[in-house]
């Protein structure tokens, strides 16, 4: 039987960097990952390949409606699927193969199969094939993610009704594709499938998309899809989805009881990610879970088996790729006596449409709910040099203050490069700074980045000096 002083179950952002910052830390570290290629569900079927075909696509959408203003004349070009697919692959296979060379250079143990609890310092990995062996750990990191969410009146068949995990690996471009779902992995695959011609549907049950967002995001960002072609059927309850060999047929109804039926070759049902817990043998040693299946934790991601800890999608909070990080770092630090820290406020949100959607703090909807008083300023980007000169003028920067003590509470964007510039706001808002504090600092010219600058300026008695 091997013996490490931590073993890590899953091996996707939370459970390597986990892995990776317990070896640093001097410890004997262990990683299990049930399928064959490391970095769970971002790595391998989540966003790295959803960013591979979003930039594949968005080149496409460029080609064929901006080249020519741009004074580029080329023949009408052609989508090869099937090489956008295999692009995708080869960009997935370089990082999931980064990974095994990260577990190489520090020394962790990988063992490949489902992984469960013996008891509170015992776990088995059972391979696909061969011999189940035994791991004895003193400390111990659940890190198993989640998986798509489906409804009892669209069951995910992986044939015609699908999860992102099959929007990824089609074998052809869809005609149609009806989507159950405004949030962020809907959008973006949505965008996906419309840059290249597929006619596609949305179908959302609140009243605006990416609901847990701020809501002005929501209707610039649906402004901008429609002009991909999308539709959308906001206010709508899906109630059944009905398939045959080759299409699916969806059926609807809004608030006031009117119904509409959309057929499509494809129905992505995208309406979010639960835990991944099964098999686990949790009962086994008697760890805690919520009502949502969530694995019940401390203020030190401990759960109530002491040396046993949770970490990303499996616990409470937003479903992030960069917060499963920031926990596996927290965690590997506790555990060596460290005293690190995590601010939840100030994890950053992106949806990596085009434009891009990035926000970091409260939105107004909190501020006005915890009754803060606040004021707000804004920038668009059509009144950008930068953007008018890539002709990217979709889309708002909107800085949220104290009215007081004009502390940013609250950055929200919608535009070009967004998921990169929401981190400035992120460096800003971890050291307190106020809207006066980034109106005073110089940005270059011409850049995106100057439109935050404007809306701090805006937040700080209308000052905004380009618009």
């Amino acid at each position: 039987m091997s013996k490490y002083d931590v073993t890590i179950i899953g091996s996707g952002p939370g459970g390597y960097v986990a892995a990776i910052r317990c070896a640093q830390l001097g410890m004997k570290t262990a990683i299990i990952e049930r399928y064959s290629t490391l970095g769970g569900t971002c790595l391998n079927v989540g966003c790295i390949p959803s960013k591979a075909l979003l930039d594949s696509t968005e080149h496409f959408h460029n080609a064929t409606h901006t080249f020519k203003e741009h004074g580029i004349d080329i023949p009408a070009p052609k989508v090869n699927f099937e090489q956008m697919i295999k692009r995708k692959q080869s960009v997935v296979d370089q990082t999931t193969g980064g990974i095994d060379y990260l577990m190489k250079k520090n020394k962790i143990d990988v063992f490949h199969g489902h992984g469960s609890f013996l008891d509170s310092h015992t776990i088995e990995v059972k391979p696909e094939k061969g011999k189940a062996q035994k791991i004895e750990t003193d400390k111990i990191i659940i890190a198993t993610g989640s998986k798509p969410i489906s409804l009892p009146f669209a069951q995910i068949d992986r044939k015609r009704i699908i999860s992102s995990t099959e929007a990824l690996t089609l074998k052809s471009l869809p005609k149609s594709m009806t989507i159950i779902g405004g949030g962020v992995i809907g959008l973006e695959l949505g965008s996906v499938y419309a840059r290249l011609g597929t006619k596609v549907s949305v179908f959302e049950f609140m009243d605006r998309l990416i609901p847990s967002m701020d809501a002005e995001l929501g209707k610039e960002l649906m402004k901008s899809l429609k002009k991909l072609g999308m539709d959308f059927y906001m206010g709508h309850s899906v109630k059944e989805v009905k398939t045959s060999a080759k299409e699916t047929t969806l059926m609807a109804e809004n608030k006031m009881g009117e119904k509409v039926t959309v057929k499509a070759e494809y129905c992505l049902v995208a309406v979010g990610r639960k835990p991944y817990t099964d098999k686990l043998g949790l009962d086994k040693v008697g760890i805690k879970v919520d009502d949502k299946g969530r694995i019940a934790t401390d203020e030190h991601l401990q759960t109530n088996v002491p040396g046993i800890y949770a970490i990303g999608d499996v616990v409470k909070g937003a479903m992030l790729a960069h917060k499963a990080e920031e926990e596996g770092m927290f965690v590997a630090e506790v555990m060596a006596g460290q005293k690190p820290h995590i601010n939840y406020l100030l994890i950053p949100g992106v949806v990596y449409t085009w434009p891009e959607v990035a926000a970091v703090g409260y939105t107004e909807e909190q501020l006005k709910e915890k009754g803060i008083a606040y004021k707000s300023g804004s920038f668009p980007f059509k009144a950008s040099g930068r953007a008018r000169a890539s002709m990217d003028t979709d889309g708002i920067v909107k800085v949220l203050a104290d009215k007081e003590t004009d502390e940013i509470l609250g950055v929200h964007m919608i535009g070009p490069r967004c998921a990169d510039m929401i981190a400035e706001a992120v460096v800003a808002m971890e050291f307190r700074a106020s809207a006066e504090d980034i109106a005073r600092m110089s940005h270059a010219h011409p850049t995106y980045t100057e439109s935050f600058r404007e809306a701090a300026l805006a937040a700080t008695g209308n000052r905004a000096i380009h618009i």
